[in-house]
């Protein structure tokens, strides 16, 4: 609770530009592949990247940097990792997933379970890279680049993301 009490939040400039550019341009890159690009699908993406992950992951990214600044070496490697990967987690996936579909459909054609299932047989297979990934962004990018790298990162998974709902429904 003590490191709670330190942190301050952080919503810049810098990260709302760059969330809402960089989220948008993965999925508009996953829409095209599905041919399911539409001008509100970019519009939602983009202002999710710039309000909810320009707000939550910078910030997310400082407490875990709190909450390891005592654990060194390959523990606080693997911590830093591990608590990034609990971050991005079939329910953060799902809330993408759900981000997307109401962009594109009537709320009554949204189910719940169907988006959590996708996630996380999304999740699943996607262990591995996330793990390497988050290992990287926590513990050689610097704080201050973390969130862009992140972003970058999940633009990338958002194209996975976006066949994952082909692929595991």
């Amino acid at each position: 609770m003590k490191n709670l009490m330190y942190l301050s939040l952080e919503y810049k400039k810098p990260n709302i530009i760059r969330g809402g550019l960089i989220y948008c341009t993965g999925d508009t890159i996953a829409a095209l592949l599905l041919s399911e690009f539409s001008v509100t699908r970019l519009i939602t993406m983009i202002a999710v990247g710039a309000t909810l992950y320009a707000l939550e992951i910078p910030n997310y990214f400082k407490w875990i940097d709190s909450k390891t600044d005592g654990s060194q070496g390959v523990k606080k490697s693997l911590m830093k990792t591990l608590l990034a990967l609990l971050y991005f987690n079939p329910l953060w996936i799902a809330r993408h997933l759900f981000f997307i579909k109401i962009s594109m459909m009537p709320w009554s054609e949204i189910y719940f379970y169907s988006l959590v299932s996708i996630a996380f047989y999304s999740f699943l297979v996607n262990i591995p890279i996330s793990f390497v990934a988050n290992f990287l962004i926590q513990n050689k990018v610097h704080l201050r680049w973390r969130f862009m790298a992140s972003a970058v990162f999940s633009a990338l998974m958002a194209i996975y993301y976006a066949m994952s709902v082909v692929w595991f429904n």
